[in-house]
């Protein structure tokens, strides 16, 4: 096949959820369609023994919680599939942020018990602001929950956008009996133990059970007052196919990603210094997007994750870091199966590919076979709002700990700053979350004990200019340098930052979230 039709035939998503809502469950279902996984793990199944196979930190495993980006590579009927399950704990909000600018759709699942939960409301929104395409799947429907239609709404008035539902369910809970697949016309039976039954609606005996009067009354009334598809408005992001089910039962998973794959974005152009780069260009190009070091605690080995944008991937080929003007020969390349990887010869735009980081390359960094020096934005950059300092308990371990500390903030898991005053160690991060994997982690992968000091929520602002007085800043008013050697001020709180801003009106502060460029400054 030509590069445009290998394009055509990639798709890459992220599962994004608030926590528990079922996200991980659906990833290992997944896996199961495409042969890659025998038996589903589950999140939870410390007592049985059976973990999650996209997670693969031995913290997920003891915790039933995904902290980490999983990415999974596989083929599926005449598609290849990429997919990113993303943290659902809001503390690792800013590794999901990341990972959304690598993919090309979205799946949100939602608790049907639950409803739109806060986290979910987050991520949401990231993907709106990005115009990525996003499908939805209503979970848990073989559990008591929130009525189909009072779900939609939720979905409209919460979120913003949209609905399309795609099949509607018979019941709930004890008396659910299967889904109105509206999009195939026929009725999916569920019969418990991961079978179905499908029916065609014309052969459907609608008198079996009182159920199905009000449910063709609830369809009739979609049908007149309710949205119509649109695959063109599916893509720009403006309605959501909706899907009901239950991905721990396997039911309505095969059908919903059966249409998914159909209607789902292939790889876009992406957005350079110089304009868009489309993907079908030969040309190959990429951007980091996510470091991982000690996937493989035996070899203490460090993976960056590349998206590709442009063009095919050969193993061994030269590409050029744009950052350094250094040449790169790709030998060491691997897709993954969570902790299990294999050597990737070929790849193309749309896929994630691990690359081995000789601790040469940072998140955001773009690589090119072509000598143009090119840049790709998509990588924001996001302030902590929670501030430790943190030392390391025996002095005899300070170069275990400097080097723990220098490869965990690389994969940006937390964010570094050294006090200009006195050069203390203080970590930021967005959540409590952050700083326990990383005390576990700096014990577990470096042999490291660390110790907190608290210097509470922060108000962090960026300097544009060195400062000229260094007396203008105290306790409350904290001047640090972040890892880039640019000056910050972490704020006690709003009312002395206020009070600093209006007393040095000299002073320009930047917030990161208002800033176009953050590394320019």
């Amino acid at each position: 096949m030509s590069i445009k039709e290998q394009v055509n035939h990639r798709r890459t998503f992220a599962i994004i959820s608030h926590p528990d809502a079922g996200k991980t469950t659906m990833t290992e279902k997944l896996l199961l369609f495409g042969n890659i996984i025998r038996e589903a793990g589950t999140v939870k199944g410390k007592k049985t023994g059976k973990y999650a196979t996209s997670d693969w930190m031995e913290i997920e495993k003891k915790r039933g919680i995904s902290v980490t980006s999983s990415v999974m590579s596989f083929p599926y009927e005449n598609y290849y599939v990429n997919i990113l399950d993303t943290p659902g704990h809001e503390d690792f909000s800013e590794d999901t942020y990341r990972t959304l600018t690598a993919v090309d759709s979205v799946v949100m699942i939602i608790d049907s018990v639950k409803g739109v939960e806060p986290q979910t409301i987050k991520l949401f929104k990231v993907c709106r602001m990005r115009g990525i395409p996003i499908f939805t799947f209503i979970n848990k429907l073989d559990r008591e929950g929130k009525e189909p239609l009072e779900l939609l709404s939720e979905i409209e008035d919460v979120l913003g956008i949209e609905s399309y539902p795609m099949n509607w369910p018979v019941g709930m809970g004890k008396r659910f009996l299967g889904i109105i697949d509206r999009f195939n016309d026929q009725f999916v039976r569920y019969m418990g133990d991961e079978k179905e039954e499908v029916v065609p609606l014309g052969e459907l005996n609608k008198s079996e059970n009182p159920l199905f009067a009000s449910v063709f009354d609830e369809l009739e009334l979609l049908d007149e007052a309710g949205n119509e598809f649109s695959a063109e408005r599916v893509m720009k992001g403006e309605l959501t196919p909706v899907f009901f089910g239950s991905a721990l039962a396997n039911f309505g998973v095969h059908t919903f990603f059966d249409t998914f794959i159909r209607f789902a974005s292939p790889p876009k152009p992406r957005k350079t210094d110089d304009g868009m780069v489309s993907p079908d260009t030969p040309i190959f190009t990429g951007y980091i997007f996510k470091i991982q070091a000690n996937m493989n605690p035996a070899h203490r080995d460090r993976i960056a994750f590349l998206r590709i944008c442009s063009g095919k991937f050969q193993r061994g080929m030269s590409v050029q870091l744009t950052r350094t003007g250094k040449t790169i020969n790709l030998n060491q390349t691997q897709q993954f199966l969570a902790s299990s990887r294999e050597t990737v010869e070929e790849a193309y735009a749309g896929d994630i590919i691990g690359i081995y980081d000789p601790n040469m390359y940072q998140i955001g960094d773009t690589l090119t076979e072509g000598k143009e020096q090119i840049h790709y934005r998509e990588l924001p950059q996001f302030p902590p709002e929670m501030f430790r300092k943190v030392r390391v308990k025996n002095v005899m371990k300070s170069k275990q700990f400097k080097k723990g500390i220098e490869q965990l903030v690389q994969e940006g898991a937390i964010q570094l700053f050294k006090q200009d005053s006195n050069d203390d160690v203080i970590l930021g991060a967005v959540g409590q979350l952050q700083f326990e994997v990383f005390e576990y982690r700096m014990r577990a992968e470096y042999n490291v004990e660390i110790e907190f000091t608290s210097i509470g929520e922060r108000i962090p602002r960026w300097l544009v200019e060195q400062p000229k007085d260094r007396r203008l800043f105290d306790s409350r008013s904290l001047l640090v340098k972040d890892r880039y050697g640019r000056y910050a001020v972490l704020f006690e709180n709003d009312f002395t930052y206020r009070y600093f801003s209006d007393k040095n009106k000299d002073v320009e502060l930047i917030d990161l979230f208002e800033a176009n460029d953050y590394k320019s400054l």
